[in-house]
């Protein structure tokens, strides 16, 4: 099986990165800032975290599925009031439980 120049192979599913996405209320702003401290910059790129949606005081986060304990202890742990309202496995059911 041969693949033109500049194509990449597709990655088999047991290789692709498992998200899971967090509902997130708070300060938003500080939410890297946050994750930057506690786990320091090679836990942030381990992480993977994406933006997905923002409101005024909430936002919808992706981040690896191993780190979920890892950014949720982070946000704890942060001076001010972050919270993580709910964690799913896909956009879908995240938005039936939340409304941003």
């Amino acid at each position: 099986m041969f693949y033109k120049k500049g194509k990449m192979k597709p990655l088999k599913p047991s290789a692709r990165e498992k998200k899971r996405y967090l509902f997130v209320e708070g300060k938003v702003k500080d939410i890297e800032k946050a994750i930057l401290e506690f786990i320091g910059v090679l836990g942030l790129s381990k992480v993977g975290l994406s933006y997905i949606k923002s409101g005024k005081d909430s936002v919808i986060i992706s981040v690896n599925r191993e780190m979920v304990d890892s950014v949720r202890a982070s946000l704890c742990v942060w001076p001010e009031k972050i919270s993580v309202k709910k964690v799913s496995g896909t956009l879908r059911g995240l938005g039936k439980k939340v409304d941003i």
